[in-house]
């Protein structure tokens, strides 16, 4: 058992309970347990099987590779639009949880790592420079200059991030938020990095 673990449990007051009865399944595993990512993270070889979360409505978990998982049961969903590999079991406020069918999919994750399944990673790819931050180098070289040194896949992530954006003056608003970052050398998602 992890103390950091016991320290997440507690700040989920809402959730303590439940997330305590999800903790108890995974211990019941030859899993590992961790946190990475501010949350607790159950590994085997040191390769990340599934983990546990909680917020405002809703607590869970979630599983890396949960793609591979047969779901008989049809709990998952897809973690977020952009993901390919994980999934997610989420439960809200009065719901049970199926032990039994939890500890199942638990362990058709962990054999799934064993068997080393993956989700093969797109390659890293092209990107359109955004033309807000096409504009903002013609007047910056010292910008233009630090993004050009960042890796192929820092600068598509910024560039991304303000042409998501629909309004322009929150793509306005994030190529200045994105500007101190880019001259640091820092990626748009390094904080999140070795937790």
């Amino acid at each position: 058992m992890n103390p950091k673990v016991d320290e997440f449990i507690a700040k989920k007051s809402r959730w303590t309970k439940e997330l305590t009865e999800l903790r108890e399944i995974f211990l019941s595993t030859d899993l590992e347990e961790t946190i990475k990512w501010g949350s607790p993270v159950y590994t085997i070889n040191g390769k990340n099987v599934a983990g546990l979360s909680a917020f405002k409505n809703h607590y869970g978990l979630w599983f890396f590779n949960g793609v591979f998982l047969k779901d008989k049961h049809n709990l998952l969903v897809n973690a977020q639009e952009k993901t390919k590999a994980m999934r997610q079991v989420k439960f809200e406020e009065g719901d049970k949880i199926p032990k039994k069918i939890i500890l199942e999919y638990i362990l058709e994750a962990r054999d799934n790592e064993l068997e080393g399944k993956k989700v093969a990673l797109a390659a890293p790819g092209k990107y359109e420079l955004s033309p807000f931050l096409e504009e903002a180098f013609k007047s910056d070289q010292v910008l233009l200059d630090g993004f050009y040194a960042l890796s192929p896949g820092k600068q598509k992530d910024y560039s991304n991030h303000i042409s998501d954006a629909k309004q322009e003056k929150t793509k306005l608003s994030r190529l200045e938020k994105i500007k101190p970052m880019i001259l640091q050398g820092i990626g748009l998602h390094d904080k999140y990095k070795n937790c």
